[in-house]
């Protein structure tokens, strides 16, 4: 089938999706970033604050973004996207175009507003979605496997948008999935094609458009070179490791629990949840006499400052980041409507600067291990961890990639015991499998496997 003419010719109309999935991608990014900017720089400037954005400032933005999140989630199509605090959620069907207008706004008036969730979700979905608008525009039929083929490009070529590699989006998109067998090359080979599109766009956009990618492209941080690991580094990556794990794990509990409660009256909760992760932020930026933006966001554009002025931290500083943004997170994650791996990878690499204070641990691996750590506990995606963690730090060497799939593989076994263990674990698995971001992919391929056995029983 890959080497008919009908393949070659998806592949060009996967190429051509690719850039129209890549510019919308960039419109939604650019969006956000325009928006934080009027909400937090230019607004107060205009109301007479010359120096900058008041204490109090975000609460009555968080509020108002909680309600319209909350709107957007209850009265369209789609409910704004997956629950974020169940991890990645790219399972079963791919969104459909009717669902992207209560997506975006729910993912702009979030991440735009300074909530603490991430792009990449609001990402997949656009691309998949755009996709599908794109296609549905030519004359003749697709058959449903097209379908599926040009949706799962188009998440490819969105992701990647957000990286400074497309194989970050392809692993993580290919984990995510549960895509294997004999279905991989098939919708791998367009995936990478589109992703290496949405990358090469990504790269490309300021030269013709005079804006730039970096207020929201996540690339490789600047860290010192690193040699090689020793025996007592490995022995503090298993310890932090397991401490960013059980943090980690005990934040995405707590966003499902606050799913529980909020759902029930969201569009009268949520801006309450927004007022209290706007003091969250406040109460932050008084105890640790940092700036409030620092609890705030999604983190992307702020890791690149936080490692490389990491000497402007104190171990006190960083644990109260890390407590109050956490809390801010978990809060997110459970309320509003976003990506969860980018609050993930900044509160690993913030754990990582701590970590690098232990006698005989370097900041380069520290970083890497925290981040590795931090975003395979809430993914669950270890070759996903790994690869981020592995680029995100690709300037200390690889002597620091032993430490990341040790920390990764750590981190990833403590996380499915403590989810083990959890009392009501039936429960959650009975609604949406405990949150596992490959149940979906699971049951559709349970669906084609009973659907197999059936022919091979009606044929024999």
């Amino acid at each position: 089938m890959m080497t008919s003419g009908r393949y070659v010719a998806m592949l060009v109309i996967v190429a051509l999706i690719g850039i129209v999935v890549s510019v919308a991608a960039w419109c939604f990014l650019e969006l956000i970033y325009q928006l934080q900017r009027e909400l937090y720089t230019h607004l107060p400037h205009a109301l007479g604050y010359d120096s900058g954005p008041p204490l109090w400032w975000s609460l009555p933005v968080l509020a108002v973004a909680g309600l319209v999140v909350a709107l957007a989630i209850v009265r369209l199509p789609g409910e704004g996207g997956h629950l974020p605090a169940k991890g990645l959620a790219v399972g079963g069907g791919p969104a459909r175009p009717i669902d992207l207008p209560g997506v975006l706004l729910a993912g702009l008036a979030t991440i735009g507003s300074g909530l603490v969730l991430g792009p990449e979700a609001p990402l997949i979905a656009l691309g998949a979605g755009v996709a599908l608008l794109t296609i549905s525009r030519a004359r003749r039929q697709m058959a449903p496997q097209v379908l599926l083929v040009v949706a799962a490009a188009g998440s490819f070529a969105a992701l990647s948008f957000i990286f400074a590699s497309p194989l970050v989006a392809a692993v993580i998109l290919i984990e995510a999935t549960g895509i294997g067998g004999a279905r991989l090359p098939v919708v791998l080979v367009p995936g990478l094609l589109a992703a290496g599109i949405g990358t090469l766009v990504s790269i490309g956009i300021g030269s013709f458009t005079g804006l730039s990618s970096s207020a929201y492209a996540l690339g490789p941080l600047q860290v010192p070179a690193f040699g090689h690991p020793s025996i007592g580094q490995f022995g503090w990556t298993v310890a932090v490791a397991a401490a960013i794990a059980t943090v980690t794990w005990l934040i995405m509990r707590g966003g499902l629990a606050t799913s529980g409660v909020v759902a029930r009256r969201l569009v009268l909760l949520a801006p309450v949840v927004g007022l209290i992760i706007a003091g969250l932020a406040i109460a932050f930026s008084q105890a640790a006499n940092k700036s409030v933006d620092d609890a705030l966001f999604s983190g992307q554009s702020a890791l690149p400052g936080l490692v490389a002025h990491a000497g402007s931290w104190s171990i006190s500083a960083l644990a109260l980041l890390i407590v109050f943004k956490g809390l801010a997170y978990g809060l997110s994650l459970g309320t509003f409507r976003g990506g969860p791996t980018f609050p993930a990878v900044f509160l690993g690499a913030a754990a990582g600067l701590m970590a690098s204070h232990l006698p005989g641990f370097p900041l380069s691996p520290a970083v890497a291990v925290g981040i590795g750590a931090a975003t395979v506990a809430v993914l669950r995606l270890p070759l996903s961890a790994v690869v981020l963690a592995t680029l995100l730090t690709t300037h200390a060497g690889t002597g620091d990639e032993p430490l990341i799939i040790v920390g990764v593989v750590v981190s990833y076994i403590i996380v499915l015991l403590l989810s083990e263990v959890t009392p009501n674990r039936r429960s959650a698995a009975s609604s949406s499998d405990s949150g596992d971001v490959h149940s979906p992919a699971r049951a559709q391929n349970a669906i084609v496997t009973v659907k197999a056995s059936d022919r091979e029983r009606d044929g024999s």
